[in-house]
């Protein structure tokens, strides 16, 4: 009885060791053809802007009209920014990054038994993507992913290891969500809505979502995100320090986006691009893989609740048409799993 006990065992190490990449990347001398991208897709044969970056604001700037003016300019023409002196302390940072990069170290089996406790997958850990076929290309990541409203409803199916996970990764949590409110609240003052707009059910189903992307034999061949919009209001990413790997696709060509230290990535989602009912550009991103170093971000997903209706403003609309259908966050979200980069068309009006 126990001999079976071990195969079965073993059976079901050797199927989390060959789902997750961080458990065998280092058996491989190339990248296993199912990593392979299509050849327009692989980074190795892109244009990649030289001296180009994306706008960066500082949020401890006195004038709150130069501040508004920055984030609304780089959220119209980029759909992206970095911001500085933004209020979030360099050790809760730091804390954050070195809980999530010991976590991605651990063991296969106890990662996968630390992010599998709610049967109704609040908390999970996979990789390449989230609903995975496995006949589809794949990218060179793995994922821990888990909600983090404010409520804490669901923080008892968090990892409890490392040690500190639920302690640090709650008060950053609570430190996105603040500053989440302040950056959504000065682009609705500038899109001219009531600066809370967008509290309430369009931001009240948070998502936590850490990236960790091995070392890649061929970084010219595969992706560790392909180019895609996020299916947010708002996403704010925490970067790894000196590993340049985010793209964002801007007038033909690919931006890298350097980490600047202790500064936050923002990027506008396409829920916010379609409330402005398209002046916000949900921009198109990607991550690329290097060969030398791996790499862990953070990224907090601002989302709404699945009821809630997506729609252009009906502030906005008076002058100029509405452009996009009125939708519920839950079909939003079943179109963009079946159609993902080709999701736009489905969702303007005929």
């Amino acid at each position: 009885m126990h001999g079976s006990h071990n195969i079965i065992g073993a059976q079901i190490q050797e199927n989390m060791d060959q789902m997750l990449v961080s458990s065998w990347f280092h058996l491989h001398s190339s990248v296993p053809l199912s990593y392979v991208q299509p050849p327009e897709s692989r980074p190795g044969t892109a244009v990649v802007a030289s001296g180009k970056t994306i706008p960066v604001v500082d949020l401890g700037v006195h004038d709150h009209v130069e501040v508004l003016g920055q984030i609304l300019r780089a959220s119209e023409q980029y759909g992206f920014f970095q911001v500085t002196n933004h209020g979030v302390s360099k050790e809760l940072i730091e804390d954050t990054m070195n809980v999530l990069k010991e976590f991605h170290g651990m063991p296969a089996e106890e990662k996968m038994r630390e992010s599998s406790k709610d049967p109704n997958g609040s908390c999970k850990l996979y990789s390449s993507r989230e609903i995975n076929n496995k006949d589809a290309i794949q990218f060179w990541r793995d994922t821990l992913r888990h909600l983090c409203p404010p409520s804490r409803q669901f923080i008892h199916f968090w990892p409890q290891k490392p040690d500190t996970y639920r302690e640090v990764v709650e008060r950053y949590t609570e430190e996105m969500r603040k500053l989440g409110v302040k950056i959504l609240e000065v682009l609705c003052e500038g899109l001219g809505l009531d600066r809370e707009y967008c509290n309430g059910g369009l931001s009240e189903s948070p998502l936590l979502l850490t990236h960790h992307y091995p070392p890649c034999p061929e970084p010219s061949l595969t992706l560790g995100a392909p180019k895609h919009r996020d299916p947010t209001l708002l996403t704010i990413l925490l970067q790894e320090k000196d590993i340049n790997a985010l793209q964002v696709f801007k007038d033909g060509e690919w931006i890298g986006v350097e980490p600047i230290p202790n500064a936050f990535v923002v990027n506008i989602g396409l829920l916010l691009q379609i409330i402005s009912n398209g002046r916000l550009i949900g921009a198109e991103h990607r991550v690329v893989t290097n060969c030398e170093s791996a790499r862990t971000t953070v990224a907090y997903f601002i989302r709404p609740t699945n009821e809630t209706i997506i729609e252009p403003a009906k502030a906005l609309i008076t002058l100029h048409p509405p452009i996009y259908k009125s939708i519920t966050y839950s079909d939003f979200l079943t179109i963009f799993m079946t159609k993902g980069p080709d999701i736009e068309p489905q969702l303007l009006l005929p």
